[in-house]
């Protein structure tokens, strides 16, 4: 905004609410002695003279609603609310003119006006009755009794004032002081004193009884030649309309300008704030921290000594002191953690920072701890600090995507270290690519892999894997294997343990799966069985045979070679015999091995005469192998035909003993037979005697609701029925074959309550009618025996003749019943 008075203008103040009110009011004046308002109309920018005619507007100040202004004559306040001039002080007797020592003007706060005019200090109180409206602009009231105007305060000072300002409930003056020889002529000249004479000006606080409390002289530049008028102060404006009961608002700092021809000084209090920086200043930042922390200051203040203090220690190159404090100086800052986060990495010093950094309260971004990883796996002299740090951090506070990507572009270098591939497998499971991780736990070889596989169900990617798992421990990678053979072929795992480098110990363990294979499913590995036969001879002799004789999967010829550069004899029999040289597999036995009962173990099994021809004839040259063999023949060839081959002359040792043994095992080998023939008839007769005798008993029956009968019935009834499984099943037999009928009386059981009793031919009868019955009066005093249930089941449960007593007609406990039917027949 431009505006043109063509006279100069020695002061202005901008209306207090001129940023929010759009009549942009302001109140200017100068040598012309107008004051004008200037505001905004309809058709443009006004000007209002408020006064005139009492000399040049030498200073103005706008507070709230009250505009005060100093001319030659003294001070005015005008009330811009109700457009009325209210009140005027007049100008301190004595005083210089306002052209040689200006007034000074400050509003203290909204109804307190200071005026500081020569060496007097005048404090006015202007109180008013206007009300502040809701939307915050002033209702006019009437002019009777609207303005109240005292002088609260006024002294008199030894000094020229060349400024002042308000200073809570004291003042700041800018004082000059005068030479012995200056006076009055100091103001009869505009122009500067020549000689050089003058004093340092100096500030001063003062109660508004003039009771100083502070003086400070300012070092200025050029002081000697400056007179009062050259100085002015000015300080800066604070939030809020007014200072609370006299004090600055929390927060706030009054600052103060002293401003000469050459210099500008910035003032304020000073505090302990004074101190700390002091101290900063003087590089003694552990004793400012000790200020900080014993309470002095404000706390905002930490930040600001402990940044200054991390950054001299980064500049003296102490990244680990420094890495160290920052728990201390930080605390609990997320913002600043991570600022400093980002400054250490920028420094490439980030991974002695990591072990410091927090998880929780506060817990940082993400990025930050992406990049604290990321620095971590840059160097590998840090990558066990980066494993640790990975296991120890919680996995929610960070992404491992891009740590894993970090890591990963490193697998093309030269830099990769155990801990850092287990850091990534870490990572993998992190971010559950638990296939990746396993394979990295595979080739670190950890025990605990087998167990991750189980949990995470990779069988799957095993495949990749098997030799690692074999070399890791094979006790248990073989089941796994097998287990899953459906997945993992043994064609895969074969071909991975014949592809390896290190042969010796991938053979052992080809041997080993395969011999388990073998176990657990003997036709699995038939592809291998030739392979299993060379490995057997190499790692395991023992078990070779038995595989021979349960494999049919494997090359005769190609096992009877490997058999031959083995050397392993017994096998080789096996082989002979089975690709059909009995003959040459008989010779191997007697003349290699000299093994005759071997020899006539094979004979025997192969059941071939001629075969035993040749193995006598094998033997006819040799006199021991001839007694030996006459020892085993027996049961096999006629003793008597080995003797008639025996050539006459020839000295068989100990013949007599053997002969004697030969005719003593025949004769037991005969009582042998004899006596088991004997057995078994015996058996036999026993048996069927057995089983004539169940036959002819019958079973007692009846209906369990309607048996009044004593406990102990009870309890040989229920323990009948437990011996008795049959019972059921008989009497679905007896409705068989007697149609569910008495064969006396031929009713159904059904329809009448009494006991039935029932043989094993199936012919059934009521009890009564057995006792009824006129068929055989010799038989009435067994039928009434059978009465007694517990009795009849006694004698049925006990009708085993433990001592073989063969008399069908011994009683025991009572006379045994038979059928009538089946008697009277037999009969």
């Amino acid at each position: 905004m431009k505006f043109e008075y063509h006279r100069p203008m020695k002061a202005i103040s901008l209306d207090p609410d001129y940023a929010r009110n759009t009549s942009r009011r302001l109140v200017a004046g100068g040598l012309t002695g107008n004051l004008y308002l200037n505001s905004k109309k309809w058709l443009g920018y006004r000007d209002q003279v408020l006064h005139s005619g009492e000399g040049p507007i030498h200073a103005v100040k706008w507070r709230t609603r009250l505009v005060a202004w100093a001319n030659d004559a003294g001070v005015k306040v005008y009330d811009t609310i109700n457009d009325q001039r209210i009140t005027f002080i007049e100008r301190p007797r004595g005083s210089p003119w306002p052209k040689l020592l200006l007034p000074h003007l400050v509003w203290q706060d909204d109804t307190l006006l200071v005026i500081g005019w020569g060496t007097s200090v005048k404090i006015v109180s202007i109180r008013t009755n206007c009300h502040q409206a809701a939307n915050g602009t002033y209702r006019q009231v009437p002019l009777s009794g609207m303005t109240q105007v005292d002088i609260v305060a006024s002294f008199q000072t030894s000094y020229f004032i060349s400024g002042i300002a308000p200073f809570g409930d004291a003042l700041v003056v800018l004082a000059y002081i005068p030479g012995e020889e200056d006076g009055e002529k100091d103001f009869s000249s505009t122009a500067p004193s020549r000689q050089g004479n003058g004093q340092r000006p100096e500030v001063r606080i003062v109660t508004w009884n003039n009771d100083e409390l502070s003086t400070d002289a300012l070092p200025l530049h050029g002081f000697e030649h400056y007179m009062a008028k050259d100085y002015s102060l000015a300080h800066a404006p604070f939030s809020g309309s007014s200072y609370a009961g006299g004090q600055w608002a929390a927060g706030d700092e009054p600052l103060y300008y002293i401003v000469s021809p050459k210099d500008v000084i910035i003032a304020k209090p000073r505090d302990a704030e004074d101190h700390i920086a002091w101290l900063l200043q003087h590089g003694w930042h552990e004793k400012a921290l000790a200020v900080v922390e014993s309470g002095q200051g404000r706390s905002e203040l930490l930040d600001e000594v402990g940044s200054r203090y991390l950054d001299h220690l980064i500049v003296e190159r102490k990244y680990t002191e420094a890495a160290s404090l920052c728990p201390k100086l930080l605390q609990g800052s997320a913002s600043a953690w991570e600022r400093w986060v980002f400054h250490f990495a920028h420094l490439r010093q980030l991974p002695v920072l990591v072990p410091y950094m927090p998880t929780e309260n506060p817990r940082l971004c993400d990025t930050a701890y992406e990049v604290a990883l990321v620095a971590l796996a840059t160097n590998p002299s840090f990558h066990k600090d980066l494993l640790s740090t990975v296991k120890s951090w919680p996995k929610v506070i960070y992404s491992a995507l891009p740590v894993i990507s970090a890591i990963e572009a490193q697998f093309d270098t030269s830099s990769v270290t155990d801990p850092l591939k287990e850091a990534l497998a870490e990572l993998y499971v992190i971010d559950e690519q638990h296939g990746k991780a396993f394979s990295l736990y595979a080739d670190l070889m950890k025990p605990e892999v087998f167990d991750f596989i189980d949990k995470h169900n990779l069988h799957d990617s095993v495949r990749e894997k098997v030799v690692q798992l074999m070399m890791l421990d094979c006790k248990q990678a073989i089941p796994l294997l097998i287990q899953n053979k459906d997945l993992i072929t043994p064609h895969e795992v074969v071909k991975q343990l014949l592809d390896v480098d290190n042969k010796c110990d991938c053979r052992y363990f080809l041997h080993l799966y395969l011999h388990s294979l073998f176990e657990v499913n003997p036709h699995a590995g038939k592809d291998f069985h030739d392979m299993q036969v060379e490995l057997y001879a190499e790692y395991d002799p023992k078990m070779l045979l038995p595989f021979l004789r349960s494999s049919q999967h494997y090359t005769l010829e190609k096992a009877y070679e490997i058999l031959i550069r083995r050397d392993l004899m017994r096998e080789q029999v096996f082989i002979l015999g089975r690709m059909g040289n009995s003959k040459q597999a008989l010779a191997v036995i007697i003349n290699i091995l000299g093994d005759i009962e071997e020899a006539v173990e094979f004979v025997t099994m192969q059941h071939d005469d001629e075969l035993w021809e040749e193995l006598i004839k094998q033997c006819l040259h040799k006199p021991e192998m001839v007694g030996i063999l006459l020892e085993h023949t027996v049961g096999n060839l006629d003793p008597l035909y080995i003797v008639s081959k025996v050539p006459n002359g020839m000295e068989i040792p100990r013949l007599r003993d053997r002969l004697v043994k030969i005719i003593t095992d025949y004769r037991t080998e005969t009582s042998l037979r004899h006596g088991c023939n004997d057995i078994l008839k015996a058996d036999c007769v026993n048996l069927l005697i057995k089983y004539y005798k169940e036959a002819k008993h019958g079973i007692y029956l009846s209906n369990q609701g309607d048996e009044p009968q004593a406990k102990r019935n009870d309890i040989n009834a229920s323990h009948v029925f437990e011996k008795s499984p049959s019972l059921r099943t008989m009497e679905v037999k007896s409705k068989t074959r007697a149609g569910g009928r008495c064969c006396i009386c031929f009713d159904p059981f059904s329809i009448q309550n009494v006991s039935v009793i029932v043989f094993f031919c199936c012919h059934a009868y009521h009890t009564t009618c057995l006792i009824d019955s006129s068929y055989t009066s010799s038989s009435k005093k067994e039928i009434e025996a059978t009465s007694q249930e517990a009795e009849m089941y006694d004698v049925y449960n006990d009708y085993v003749d433990d001592n073989g007593n063969d008399d069908g007609e011994t009683q025991v406990g009572g006379t045994r019943m038979r059928c009538i039917l089946c008697t009277t027949a037999a009969s």
